[in-house]
C-alpha cells in the first residue's frame, strides 16, 4: 500500500485498524499491537510516525526497523507470519509499514496474555469472547466437544441407521462405532457411568452427533434453528407468513426449502420463442444457500439463529458467525475452510452437497444461468449474509399464478380480488368492496372465507384490523 492510499484512509476516518508507533517502541509494544490486530480483522502498523507530534519522526535505518519488527511478529505464540514489511513515503517522510492481513488461522498471545483490536484501542480478551475466538479460528472445534447432559439415548438410531445404509464402503462392526468413525460420537477418557448407555459401548454424543441425528437437537445446542419468514413487499412489514423450524439439521434443511419454493411466485417467461414456466429462483441456488447457512454456522453462539427473510424482490439468509479462519468476502469464492468438517462430511454423504468446498461458486452459476445477478456476501458484525436477488415484481407472468386456481370453481369476484392481491400483495374487506361495490359486506365476508377455506389465502389480523395475503 502507498503513503497516498494510507493517508486516503485516515482522511476517510477508516483508521481504526492502523496504529502508530515511534522507531524507539520496544519489540515487545510492537509485537502486543501486531497480536492486536492479528486477533481481529487485521490491519497496519506505521513505525516511524507520532501522530500527536508536531515532528513526525522518520526512520534512521530502515534494516534495523524492519529487523525488529520480524522479530516482534516472532515474539507471539504461535509465532505471526506477515507480509515482508516495507517502507514508504507519508507526508515526506520515510515510514516502515507491517502489515498484518485479515483471516489468519490462529488466536495469538504475548507471555500467556491475549490483546484485541477494538476500535483505536488494544484490549485484553475476555474468557467468553476467547472461546469463541478460539472456536471461529479453528483451534477447537464446537461439533466435536460433547453436550454436558447428552447420552446414546438423546441419538435417533433409526435416522443414524438409514443414514449408514445408505453409504458404500464404511466398514464398521457396530452403528455405534460407524458414528464414531464420522465424529458424532466419542470415547471419554473416564469409564462411563451407567446413566450413559453403557450397553453401547461408552460412546458420548458430539455436538454434531445431536445435531445430526439427535432428538430434539435443540435442548443441547441452544438456537440450532432456522426462522424462515415471507413478507409481501421489499421491506419487513406486519404483513407476513413465519415458521420456526427445529430438529436435526437434514429435517431443518428440507422444510426451509420447502417454505420457499412454495412461496415463490410463479410466472412464464419467454426463452427463444418458447413460452417456459419457471419459478422465482433457480431452487438448486436457493437449497445450495440453506445447505451452506447450516453447514458453516457458528453453533457456539447462543441467542441467534439461522434467519431467511423472503422478500418481494430477494431472499436473504443469515448465518450466526462470521466467516471462519482465512475466508473473507473478498476471497469467498478461491479460498476453502470448514467451521464444522463432521457436519460438512456427514451432509454430503447424505446428497445435500454435490462437491465440497464448490457451493459458492455452483450458487453463483445457478444464479447467472437463471439470468440472475450473481449472490451478494456480507458479512455482519457477528454472522454473514447471503443475498439472492430475484427478477423483482412485475418480471415474471401472473399467468401461472391464475392457473393455481382455475380448478378451484371461483366466481368473477373472487378471481378479480386475486388479480388485485397478486398486484398489491395484500386485499382488506374494504378494498374487496370496493372492487365490487354492487354486492353486500356479507357476501364479501363469504367469498373471503371461502377463499381462506380453499387454502389460497392467509387471514391475519382481526375486526377491523384484518387483511388477506396468498398462503
Amino acid at each position: 500500500m502507498t503513503g497516498d492510499e494510507i493517508l486516503s484512509l485516515l482522511q476517510q476516518g477508516k483508521g481504526q485498524g492502523i496504529e502508530f508507533k515511534s522507531e524507539r517502541t520496544s519489540a515487545r509494544k510492537l509485537a502486543e499491537s501486531l497480536m492486536a490486530l492479528a486477533n481481529a480483522s487485521g490491519g497496519m502498523v506505521l513505525v516511524g510516525v507520532g501522530p500527536k507530534s508536531a515532528r513526525v519522526l522518520g526512520l534512521r535505518d530502515a534494516e534495523a526497523a524492519r529487523d525488529k519488527a520480524i522479530e516482534a511478529a516472532l515474539l507471539t505464540e504461535p509465532p505471526l507470519i506477515i507480509p515482508l514489511p516495507e517502507v514508504v513515503t507519508l507526508d515526506d517522510k520515510d515510514v516502515l509499514v507491517i502489515t498484518v492481513p485479515p483471516g489468519l488461522p490462529h488466536v495469538y498471545s504475548l507471555r500467556g496474555k491475549y490483546l484485541i483490536r477494538v476500535g483505536a484501542q488494544n484490549k485484553p480478551l475476555a474468557p467468553r469472547r476467547l472461546r469463541r475466538l478460539i472456536i471461529e479460528r479453528g483451534e477447537v472445534s464446537f461439533e466435536s466437544l460433547i453436550p454436558p447432559s447428552a447420552t446414546l439415548d438423546d441419538i435417533d438410531w433409526d435416522k443414524a441407521e438409514r443414514y449408514l445404509a445408505s453409504l458404500e464402503g464404511l466398514s464398521a462392526a457396530t452403528t455405534e462405532a460407524a458414528l464414531h468413525n464420522r465424529g458424532c460420537l466419542v470415547t471419554p477418557p473416564l469409564p462411563p457411568p451407567k446413566s450413559w448407555g453403557g450397553k453401547r459401548g461408552g460412546y458420548r454424543p458430539t455436538n454434531a452427533g445431536v445435531l445430526l441425528f439427535g432428538i430434539q437437537p435443540e435442548r443441547f445446542v441452544k438456537s440450532s434453528e432456522i426462522i424462515v419468514a415471507r413478507y409481501v413487499g421489499r421491506e419487513m412489514s406486519d404483513a407476513f407468513v413465519r415458521e420456526d423450524i427445529r430438529g436435526t439439521l437434514p429435517d431443518q434443511i428440507r422444510r426451509a426449502e420447502a417454505f420457499l419454493v412454495s412461496n415463490m411466485k410463479r410466472g412464464v417467461r419467454l426463452v427463444s420463442l418458447e413460452r417456459e414456466e419457471r419459478v422465482e429462483y433457480p431452487v438448486k441456488a436457493v437449497r445450495e444457500a440453506i445447505v451452506n447457512a447450516v453447514a458453516h454456522r457458528d453453533y457456539s453462539i447462543r441467542g441467534d439463529e439461522i434467519r431467511i427473510f423472503m422478500f418481494s424482490d430477494r431472499i436473504e439468509f443469515y448465518s450466526p458467525g462470521r466467516l471462519p479462519g482465512h475466508v473473507t468476502v473478498d476471497n469467498i469464492v478461491e479460498e476453502r475452510f470448514s467451521r464444522n468438517e463432521v457436519i460438512v462430511q456427514v451432509l454430503a454423504d447424505m446428497g445435500f452437497i454435490e462437491h465440497l468446498g464448490y457451493g459458492i461458486d455452483r450458487m453463483i452459476k445457478l444464479m447467472r444461468d437463471y439470468g440472475l445477478p450473481a449472490p451478494r456476501f456480507q458479512e455482519t458484525a457477528g454472522g454473514f449474509r447471503v443475498i439472492l436477488y430475484g427478477h423483482g415484481e412485475g418480471l415474471v407472468s401472473e399467468e401461472i399464478d391464475r392457473g393455481r386456481w382455475s380448478h378451484l370453481d371461483l366466481n368473477q369476484r373472487q378471481e378479480k380480488a386475486l388479480t388485485y392481491l397478486l398486484e398489491k400483495g395484500r386485499i382488506t374487506n374494504r378494498e374487496y368492496q370496493e372492487l365490487c361495490p354492487d354486492v353486500s359486506s356479507e357476501t364479501i365476508r363469504r367469498d373471503l372465507a371461502d377463499l381462506v377455506n380453499k387454502n389460497v389465502l392467509l387471514k391475519i389480523g382481526r375486526k377491523r384490523a384484518t387483511y388477506y395475503i396468498f398462503k
